[in-house]
C-alpha cells in the first residue's frame, strides 16, 4: 500500500537524518526544502504536498541529501515514489512568487550608470589636477 510504503520511507529518512545529527532545521537550510515539507516526508503525510509531482522531486532531493541512492530507493520501495491518481486543488506555499511587470524590474541598469559616472568624474578631477600641479 501507498502509505505504508511512504511511511516506512519517511522513518528510514528521518533515521538518517539522526544518524548524521542533523536538525530539520539544518536539513532546511541545506535543500532549501520547508520544515513542513520534510516533516510530512518524515512522517510519511504527502497529503501536505500541493501535487505528487512536488512530493516525489521533494522525496528524491532530500534523500540524495541524506546520502541515499535514490535509483536504489525507487526500486526497494517504488510505492512511494508512484503518483497519486488524487488531482490537488491548487494552492500557493510552495515557493516565493515573483512578480510580473514590476516597477524595479526596468531601472536594473541604473546602478551600473551611477558607477560609470562617478568612475568617469573621478578621472576628470584626476586629470584637472594632474594638469593644474604639472605633475606629468
Amino acid at each position: 500500500m501507498i502509505n505504508d510504503d511512504l511511511k516506512r520511507l519517511g522513518a528510514l529518512l528521518k533515521d538518517k537524518r539522526q544518524q548524521l545529527a542533523l536538525s530539520i532545521k539544518e536539513a532546511e537550510n541545506s535543500t532549501s526544502i520547508r520544515t513542513g515539507y520534510l516533516e510530512a516526508i518524515e512522517e510519511g503525510c504527502i497529503d501536505k504536498f500541493i501535487s505528487a509531482v512536488y512530493a516525489q522531486g521533494f522525496i528524491r532531493q532530500y534523500a540524495s541529501f541524506l546520502g541515499f541512492d535514490v535509483e536504489r530507493l525507487v526500486r526497494e520501495i517504488p510505492g512511494a515514489f508512484s503518483s497519486s491518481p488524487e488531482k490537488h486543488d491548487f494552492a500557493y506555499g510552495i515557493g516565493t512568487l515573483e512578480m510580473r511587470g514590476s516597477m524595479g524590474g526596468g531601472v536594473k541598469w541604473l546602478p551600473n550608470l551611477i558607477w560609470a559616472a562617478v568612475a568617469a568624474a573621478v578621472l576628470v578631477v584626476a586629470w584637472y589636477i594632474i594638469r593644474f600641479f604639472d605633475i606629468i
